[in-house]
């Protein structure tokens, strides 16, 4: 299993997409907080000493940047027909997936840990220093790291169903997309009464919301397991589909 895991993450950081996705993902944040004048994201310009920018706009770029990670999960062993030759070896299909799963997720807590610099610029920058909401901001990373959790099972589900990386690609993004805002549009139409709340609270930006205030509400990292563990379960169907 070990090897395996090794096998992917090599496989993530010898290919040029890999690099590529982790660097529009730094730069887009980057270029938002510091660069591009006259927005309310601008960190110089407004005056605040936050990282209200990047919690922001991260759950966004992660809807590219994670399918663009995992659309060669599976999609890439069923076009060179290695798939069969992955399932035959003496691992269960949960190790296989789970491998997948965690060398997705490390590729995306590797694309966080550069942004701590932002952390300590804003923190420095703050008067007097180091007057910053720290619990908010844990709390907002920690939500994020939930969030990428579950968008790196949605894109490994989506490449699990199809042999072609670029129809995983654009499954995986709408499907992060919907769950993350979908329910809180649908809800916003007001037209089922008390069911409205309940539909909002489907959606993964609602919890994510509720993480970034630094309360770490169980309800909130239950409702994100609970996420990641039911794209897992739809992906070890698809894979014990391909035996029958």
């Amino acid at each position: 299993m070990l090897s395996l895991l090794l096998k992917e993450i090599n496989g993530f950081l010898n290919s040029i997409i890999g690099y590529v996705a982790m660097l529009v993902f730094l730069l887009t944040i980057g270029l938002f907080m510091w660069i591009f004048p006259g927005t309310e994201f601008n960190v110089t310009e407004a005056g605040y000493a936050n990282l209200d920018t990047l919690f922001i706009i991260a759950p966004w770029v992660f809807m590219f940047l994670i399918p663009a990670i995992t659309m060669r999960s599976f999609a890439e062993e069923k076009k060179t027909g290695t798939i069969e030759l992955l399932l035959t070896r003496p691992l269960s299909d949960f190790q296989i997936l789970f491998t997948k799963y965690f060398a997705g997720l490390l590729i995306v807590i590797l694309s966080l840990l550069p942004t701590l610099i932002y952390f300590i610029s804003v923190y420095t920058l703050a008067v007097p220093k180091g007057n910053i909401d720290t619990g908010g901001i844990m709390g907002s990373y920690i939500g994020l790291l939930f969030i990428g959790s579950a968008f790196v099972s949605i894109g490994i589900f989506s490449s699990s169903i199809s042999d072609n990386q670029i129809v995983a690609f654009i499954v995986a993004m709408f499907l992060c997309f919907f769950l993350h805002i979908g329910f809180e549009s649908v809800s916003s139409f007001a037209l089922l009464g008390s069911l409205d709340r309940i539909i909002g609270m489907l959606g993964s930006n609602a919890h994510y919301n509720s993480l970034s205030r630094g309360v770490v509400d169980t309800r909130d990292l239950a409702y994100f397991i609970s996420l990641t563990l039911f794209f897992l379960l739809l992906t070890r169907f698809v894979l014990e589909k391909r035996k029958w």
